[in-house]
């Protein structure tokens, strides 16, 4: 597949990830709402982020990224309620070395934006998988 659909969710998704390039918190802050969960499994562990300046806690620690580079694998969508379910391939640069990752991310919106963001890394940059 490669990259997202010309659709409104497509282009919300495309401009997530240049705004993770740019370092932009505030404007992946501006995409959640004021209430939003975020459930991360980059620790091997659920880790649950609630409201904006626990976003913002998440976020930093990953702004540093460099050489980010996606596949997407897997797309699917819905209008109402607005969803989409994403399988993606990603490389990046790290200390160690270029990490090679799988995540299958889903989003659930409200009023245009992420209300809760499942972040799940389903193979990790060593190799392990979920």
């Amino acid at each position: 597949m490669g990259k997202a659909p010309h659709t409104p969710l497509g282009e919300m998704y495309e401009s997530h990830i240049q705004m993770i390039l740019d370092q932009d918190i505030e404007g992946l802050l501006n995409q959640y709402t004021d209430d939003a969960l975020l459930i991360s499994s980059f620790l091997k562990r659920p880790v649950y982020y609630k409201g904006q300046e626990q976003l913002r806690e998440h976020f930093q620690g990953i702004l540093g990224i460099k050489g980010l580079e996606v596949d997407l694998a897997f797309w699917a969508e819905t209008e109402d309620p607005a969803t989409l379910m994403i399988v993606e391939a990603i490389k990046m640069q790290t200390e160690s070395g270029v990490a090679d990752m799988r995540f299958a991310d889903s989003w659930v919106l409200r009023d245009g934006k992420i209300a809760i963001h499942f972040a799940g890394m389903v193979q990790y940059p060593d190799g392990s998988i979920a």
